[in-house]
């Protein structure tokens, strides 16, 4: 399993039965995930789905006056667009990248002919979505009940997390200021004060330095308890279920795991 996620890349795709992941794999291209590219705007069909499997994603909710709050972070244990499991929709959130990486890219019309065909790949929605509702409701019972500092450590750990680049994440103040609902000058406090607790090392233009560990003593229990939890639904115990039945094809895997790479 763990050879096969390093080929493939997202963690869900990669649990796949291989005669299953076949149904999806010709129709995949991967993709580069720019930083601060928009792949989707709230309000716009969704063109494509998206699995990535490096980088990192954010989920905005945009208000009318403006104001916007992100809502969630996509890494390679879940996916952007999967609402179109329920036919031709409108993007409620904007899914912008905020840690460039690469992603698998499909068309809603090819996964949902694959998905009729593949109870496997019908779970493996139900597990993005029963990950993405933790996500939410943490997030929103974490804006309401706990400090702007303890919100912002939670979040670059969540950031951290889902990407290979070490302890420098590149973060503005514009987009740490979107992450957490508030205006700029409440983001350089937040900043300037973890800074002074020696959580964020630096932060030069656009990057912050991180320390983990001084960081995690920072954020609110939302942080370890919201991880646990995700990571139990994405974990082996539950992909095993993508192997109750077989798809209705019985075709081998194919030797490449993408059509077409995108660079």
């Amino acid at each position: 399993m763990m050879e096969r996620a390093t080929r493939v890349g997202n963690r869900l795709l990669a649990a796949l039965p291989p005669a299953d992941f076949a149904l999806l794999a010709p129709h995949l291209r991967k993709v580069p995930l720019l930083h601060d590219a928009v792949l989707v705007r709230s309000g716009d069909r969704i063109e494509h789905l998206y699995f990535p499997c490096s980088g990192a994603i954010a989920l905005i909710m945009e208000l009318p006056n403006g104001q916007t709050a992100a809502t969630a972070v996509i890494g390679n244990d879940g996916a952007v667009g999967l609402m179109t499991a329920l036919g031709p929709v409108r993007s409620p959130l904007t899914a912008v990248v905020r840690v460039a990486g690469t992603a698998l890219q499909i068309s809603p019309a090819r996964f949902q002919a694959a998905l009729e065909r593949s109870p496997a790949i019908a779970n493996a929605v139900q597990i993005v979505t029963r990950a993405m509702m933790t996500q939410f409701l943490h997030v929103a019972a974490c804006n309401a009940l706990h400090s702007v500092e303890a919100r912002l450590a939670r979040w670059l750990l969540h950031i951290h997390d889902r990407t290979d680049g070490g302890d420098i994440l590149p973060l503005t103040q514009e987009t740490l200021s979107e992450l957490l609902g508030v205006r700029r000058t409440t983001v350089t406090h937040v900043v300037s004060a973890l800074r002074a607790s020696r959580a964020i090392k630096s932060n030069r233009r656009g990057q912050l330095e991180i320390d983990r560990q001084r960081l995690e003593v920072v954020a609110c229990e939302c942080y370890k308890v919201m991880s646990r939890r995700i990571d139990r639904i994405v974990s082996q115990d539950a992909v095993r279920l993508l192997h109750a039945a077989p798809a209705r094809n019985g075709c081998p895997p194919p030797d490449f795991p993408f059509a077409k790479t995108d660079s």
